[in-house]
């Protein structure tokens, strides 16, 4: 137990765990999971299929199965860290409500829990399509270490679970088979950064720096430094990519004029919910909230989509124009 761990279980009296029946205790455990979290992956993994050279069945099916794989994995993460923070997570005005830091459910049915989606995850990986899963072990991996160890050094914390997403792309193109864009990659590093940086400062703002030692390196001034740079980063290298990487064909013009202001204004207003409504502590609900954000999602998604379809097959749109 380390020494900030050791004043918490001082000053924070474990919570004792209720008697709760077993529909409540089931919904502890599906809560433990963090299901909502899963769009995460459903966001990330498919990335790769904007490089695909042709979009088959196949392809699309071994995404969603790296989708499925990668969701029970991260949710065995969530349970293993919630365990290990239990004490630290009881410091924090929001995650002391989590169910295990809040004594809903027991630590040892937790680690069953954890043991049990670890058992489920390695049946996926034997079962399912034979794919490459060096990311996914790549990913475990590195949470395991960031639990342990890497969490409580500041700015390699963050780095460290913006790369975890890139992992994810990197599954969908062990999925797909196709070239990964360094481009890409680094657009999807640097927006999950700012996501992240935009959590940081919240926590630094509302929840002081108990709960996570690593942001005793941190203050809101860099947060919001960090935050600009790499906002400009993301937006640069993504632009960079649509004009360079992508294989969008003579629709490239189109869609850089839809998909740019609208990619502006989705960094605009998520920045916006970050530093004036200070409503960053939650990273996924502040994007989900905010419906310009959503309307600029889809839209891209659909220009994105309509312009990848006309480049990878033509006859489609002119079957579609008679």
């Amino acid at each position: 137990m380390t020494a900030v761990e050791t004043v918490v279980e001082t000053a924070v009296p474990a919570v004792p765990a209720r008697g709760l029946r077993t529909p409540a205790l089931a919904r502890q455990l599906v809560v433990l999971t963090r299901p909502g979290h899963a769009v995460k992956n459903l966001l990330a993994v498919p990335l790769a299929l904007l490089d695909t050279p042709l979009w088959s069945a196949s392809a699309v099916l071994r995404t969603g199965w790296a989708v499925l794989v990668f969701t029970v994995a991260a949710s065995t993460i969530y349970v293993v860290n919630d365990i290990v923070d239990r004490r630290l997570d009881r410091t924090h005005p929001v995650k002391r409500y989590r169910p295990v830091a809040a004594g809903l459910v027991p630590v040892p049915l937790a680690w069953l829990l954890a043991v049990g989606l670890a058992g489920l995850l390695l049946g996926m990986v034997l079962l399912g399509p034979a794919l490459s899963w060096w990311p996914l072990v790549g990913y475990l991996g590195l949470s395991i270490a960031y639990s342990r160890w890497l969490k409580h050094l500041p700015m390699l914390d963050i780095c460290v679970v913006a790369a975890g997403f890139v992992l994810r792309v990197l599954q969908g193109y062990a999925a797909t088979g196709a070239a990964p864009s360094g481009l890409l990659l680094t657009a999807v590093f640097a927006g999950c950064l700012v996501l992240i940086l935009g959590k940081r400062r919240h926590e630094l703002a509302t929840a002081g720096t108990a709960h996570r030692p690593a942001l005793a390196g941190y203050n809101v001034l860099l947060a919001d430094h960090l935050l600009g740079l790499n906002t400009a980063l993301a937006s640069t290298t993504f632009l960079l990519y649509l004009n360079t990487d992508a294989p969008l064909g003579p629709w490239r013009p189109a869609t850089l004029a839809v998909v740019v202001p609208l990619g502006l204004l989705a960094a605009f207003r998520y920045l916006q919910a970050v530093l004036v409504r200070q409503s960053g502590g939650d990273p996924i609900r502040a994007l989900l909230r905010d419906r310009m954000i959503v309307a600029s999602a889809v839209l891209i998604t659909t220009t994105l989509t309509l312009a990848e379809l006309g480049a990878r097959y033509p006859a489609l749109l002119t079957w579609m124009d008679r």
